[in-house]
């Protein structure tokens, strides 16, 4: 499966040079982990990824799927609780928050600042799922929305990369 992903990749990454968007259904939740997996192989750059997306849509599921491609042997979970998860053994690191509880704005804010320090102090990967809790500037983050749809159990992944001071796509790939 992990291939197949990687070969629409290619064929997404032309048509994305041209749209500044990447876009994927994903027909089952081993579909949403293979592209997680796929996704730090195809841009080694990402360093924040900004998750989207209702309850039950895959966001954690996605991270599973990037945890394995960065070698991490812990079980993945959402961090809802604990707020943030960190997984020093990875290569790099991951960092995945869980904004979902903090309701204040400026507190969600204070909060993923010192993670986004320790984050970057240590070279790794942050992941952050319900980023509409904050009400920060991140023109380096990468966007991406998931959306599920009970018609057909399918699920919907849009990747928005950072855009360079031109407003043009800021991505290296392999």
């Amino acid at each position: 499966m992990e291939k197949d992903t990687e070969k629409q990749f290619k064929v997404f990454n032309s048509f994305a040079q041209q749209t500044n968007n990447f876009c994927w259904t994903l027909d089952k939740p081993e579909s949403t982990m293979s592209l997680g997996s796929t996704l730090t192989k195809i841009f080694p750059d990402l360093r924040i990824l900004l998750l989207n997306g209702p309850l039950g849509a895959g966001k954690t599921t996605l991270v599973k799927g990037i945890a394995k491609s960065l070698k991490i042997q812990e079980p993945i979970t959402s961090p809802t609780f604990p707020l943030s998860q960190h997984y020093p053994l990875g290569s790099p690191p991951l960092v995945h928050l869980d904004l979902y509880r903090i309701e204040e704005k400026n507190a969600a804010n204070e909060f993923f600042l010192q993670e986004e320090e320790e984050s970057k102090a240590i070279g790794a990967l942050m992941v952050v799922e319900w980023p509409e809790r904050l009400s920060l500037p991140m023109p380096d983050a990468w966007r991406g929305k998931l959306e599920y749809s009970s018609e057909n159990q399918s699920r919907f992944f849009q990747l928005i990369p950072p855009l360079d001071k031109d407003n043009k796509l800021s991505i290296s790939s392999k």
